[in-house]
């Protein structure tokens, strides 16, 4: 199993590179971290910081990569996600999240350049994701398609649960195109985790496991997260210890108990 640490989350009491050895320190190798165009330079020094550390960035999404389902944005997407790629490169980023709509720090969707029926945002979606995934295709980058929950965002999210992330994935068959499978957002939008896992196994390459209402650690909120660790195990999601468990919560008392109670329920 390899645990990704998310450093928008875990030890805020300090400076963003600062993090990196303290996950480290804790045999967290993987990093992951939101919104690299809000960070500006802190990007470069948390690159410097995991190779330091022996570690890597191993996800960030851009926060102004436009809406796929927008086709008057896709020249937008198509530049930032350029850019994204460019970036990624340069900080030795191995995932990039890609959502259907731009979110903005305040939780609100990107406003559309015209209105679109929902036949015609569901195309357009498609059609920029292929665009996308044609400049992907010439790095090594894995993109991570990723539901967003409704009851945080604000505006219209057309990709709110794991059935039409499996969708996207499966219509545009990219072998660098996967799923992030996030218990969070699925539970506060459709529920059906167990039954989602098994429906897409194959498909994910990441499951997050923040607890339901509070996004804190697993056994503080409403998600048996014993019997999702046991369905993964059934599916062999760890077969070849390449598992990826996304530490995408709040640590409800300090990161190296939530840490433990996280291992006592995915290695017990």
């Amino acid at each position: 199993m390899i645990y990704t640490g998310y450093a928008d989350f875990w030890f805020r009491d300090m400076p963003l590179p600062e993090r990196v050895a303290h996950f480290a320190a804790l045999g967290i190798y993987a990093i992951d971290v939101w919104m690299w165009r809000s960070k500006g330079t802190q990007m470069d020094e948390l690159a410097d910081a995991c190779r330091q550390a022996g570690c890597v960035i191993n996800s960030t999404f851009d926060e102004q990569a436009g809406s796929l389902t927008d086709a008057g944005d896709h020249a937008y997407c198509l530049d930032a996600w350029a850019e994204s790629l460019a970036r990624a490169h340069r900080w030795g980023v191995k995932h990039l999240f890609m959502f259907s709509e731009q979110i903005d720090a305040d939780s609100w969707t990107r406003r559309p350049t015209r209105d679109y029926t929902p036949e015609q945002k569901y195309a357009n979606l498609l059609d920029g994701v292929a665009k996308v995934m044609a400049l992907v295709e010439k790095t090594p980058i894995v993109v991570w398609f990723e539901a967003l929950n409704t009851y945080h965002l604000h505006g219209s999210i057309t990709v709110h649960t794991h059935e039409l992330a499996a969708d996207i994935v499966r219509r545009v068959n990219h072998p660098q195109l996967r799923m992030t499978f996030d218990c969070f957002h699925q539970q506060l939008t459709a529920g059906n985790l167990i039954q989602g896992l098994r429906e897409y196994a194959g498909l994910y390459d990441s499951v997050h496991i923040g607890d339901v209402p509070t996004r804190q650690e697993p056994g503080t909120g409403e998600i048996n997260f014993a019997n999702i660790a046991r369905t993964l195990r059934e599916l062999n999601y760890d077969a070849d210890g390449n598992g990826l468990i996304g530490l995408e919560f709040y640590p409800s008392t300090t990161e190296e108990a939530a840490f433990e109670s996280v291992k006592r329920i995915f290695e017990g």
